[in-house]
């Protein structure tokens, strides 16, 4: 099936945004490793292709052979409610599970789904932007309250000096959230304070930084402000998702991103309706628009030349004006199958399917349930405060006995 013919297979949503009907379906067995799930509720394979047209979390079994994606964040460093920034989770059949980027808000996107947090223990940051990494410490720190027993790895790339890199942000956030962590340190398991850092040359040409379970992920330069931005390519079971960070088109991604089912890159707003959207003259928003991210007829010229299975564009705050300003300037360079991205929007890719839907969560959902092995995981003594402070409490009121552990 040809791209033009594909393409005839999307249904609108919203101006702009698509359904990819499915064509094929998952026939294989289920899952080889499935999470743990909230008490309650069960979860299903998919039959012949026949998804649901929203998604439940925790409802549905991903396939050997297929991947998901929920984009946990699309927007803005000045975020919206309905748009908080970049984060994507991703989920193979594998059961293995990454977090690309972990922009300010996303984090209670991601508890939103009420995720298997033992498996949410690798990150891989494209820069290090507030709106990527903002949520990073709020990640770690949510994570290991509530199911994580090991150490978080971040993947990331060097800065052109040391304090620019991974490594010194890293470093920097523990320092600044020293006295959180000593507060949690024995309460909770001891491995799951620490942070692994992973940094590599942000240099490097399509070169492996994570290679594990049949999965490879690569990383090449993005041009963004500053060196020290890159682009990332997972790889497994014939499927080829891309992440683009936040970069002006560039000659690498053209390369490396070839053979992308699904092929993200930002999609930013266009100068005139970025100027009206930040209140910024001209001047300012031609700059960030077109020097500094990706102008959707640029986005739209990039996507015509890979020819991925699906363009999803990123970046931005989808009101009606802002949906209508990207898709125009899109439409007007690219005629193949698009998606452009919202929070809590989920795509599910086979071989043969692409399926693109919204996730429907409850705003009050309760946090996920900690596993057996999380509450058998090895704590020091938990933390005391001094005499002085303790000398502080109030007689009135005496709390109740400690029950025993069994």
């Amino acid at each position: 099936m040809n791209m033009k013919t594909y393409a005839a297979w999307l249904i609108p949503l919203t101006a702009g945004v698509v359904i990819g009907c499915s064509i094929a379906g998952n026939t294989g067995p289920q899952a080889e490793a499935e999470d743990a799930l909230p008490i309650g509720r069960e979860s299903t394979a998919i039959v012949d292709g026949q998804y649901p047209a929203t998604y439940f979390p925790n409802t549905e079994l991903i396939g050997p052979d297929e991947m998901r994606i929920t984009a946990l964040g699309t927007g803005m460093p000045n975020q919206t409610r309905a748009a908080v920034s970049i984060s994507f989770l991703v989920e193979l059949g594998n059961g293995d599970k990454f977090l690309f980027d972990t922009g300010s808000g996303m984090l209670a996107n991601l508890f939103s789904l009420r995720p298997d947090f033992e498996k949410l223990d690798k990150v891989f940051a494209s820069h290090l932007h507030i709106d990527h990494v903002g949520d990073f410490m709020g990640l770690h720190i949510a994570g290991w309250l509530s199911g994580r027993y090991t150490p978080i790895h971040l993947y990331g790339p060097s800065g052109s000096t040391p304090e620019l890199g991974t490594k010194a942000f890293a470093e920097a956030m523990k320092k600044g959230w020293a006295w959180d962590l000593a507060t949690r340190s024995g309460a909770l398991p001891d491995a799951g304070a620490e942070i692994k850092v992973h940094e590599f040359d942000y240099k490097q040409m399509n070169e492996v930084v994570y290679e594990k379970n049949g999965v490879v992920i690569r990383s090449w330069p993005a041009i963004h402000a500053l060196d020290g931005s890159v682009s990332y390519g997972l790889e497994w079971n014939g499927l080829k998702y891309v992440f683009g960070g936040d970069t002006y088109p560039n000659k690498w991604y053209m390369e490396y991103a070839k053979g992308a089912d699904l092929a993200t890159h930002e999609c930013f707003l266009p100068p005139e309706a970025l100027a009206k959207y930040f209140g910024w003259d001209l001047t300012q928003a031609m700059w960030v628009s077109t020097r500094i991210h990706c102008e959707p007829s640029a986005f739209g010229k990039v996507m015509s030349a890979l020819k991925p299975r699906m363009a999803l564009g990123y970046h931005s705050v989808l009101s009606p004006e802002n949906t209508a300003a990207i898709t125009d300037g899109v439409r007007s360079t690219y005629d193949g199958p698009l998606t452009l991205a919202r929070d809590l929007m989920v795509i599910n890719v086979t071989k043969k399917t692409m399926k693109v839907r919204m996730a429907v969560v409850d705003d009050y959902v309760l946090p996920p349930d900690v596993t057996a092995a999380y509450k058998r995981a090895p704590r020091s003594a938990r933390k005391k405060t001094s005499k002085f402070i303790v000398a502080g409490k109030w007689p009135g009121y005496t709390p109740p006995p400690m029950p025993k552990k069994k």
